[in-house]
């Protein structure tokens, strides 16, 4: 019987998001990470609408580094998605990570948004 290494993960997100929920004035950042790239999106759960999302892939971004897959790239990329998402008016939000543990680039990327002022 092969085992399924993406069962703990998917267990720990499925827990997380029964507690939390977005919505128009405090949306829910969910911060996809691959090996190479980062993702984040703020997402209003009332309506099941994506309000603004940016990735490592995106023209604004592409260049700054020469990887994606790293802290250092993680900080820069958090400077850059809470500039953009105060243009656009938000600054209080739930932070869902995914099921990934709190550690390195999840980390690295959540304590850059709390320095930038972003409330979570």
């Amino acid at each position: 019987m092969k085992k399924n290494k993406q069962l703990p993960k998917q267990k720990r997100h499925r827990r997380i998001l029964m507690k939390i929920r977005g919505t128009l004035e405090r949306p829910r950042l969910l911060v996809k990470r691959t090996l190479k790239n980062i993702a984040a999106q703020l997402i209003d759960d009332t309506q099941g609408k994506t309000i603004f999302s940016l990735t490592t892939k995106n023209k604004d971004y592409k260049g700054v580094t020469a990887t994606a897959g790293n802290v250092k790239s993680a900080v820069i990329f958090a400077e850059l998605f809470a500039k953009k998402a105060k243009e656009k008016g938000f600054t209080k939000i739930k932070f869902d990570r995914e099921g990934n543990l709190y550690h390195g680039r999840v980390k690295a990327f959540a304590d850059t948004l709390r320095k930038t002022g972003m409330e979570f």
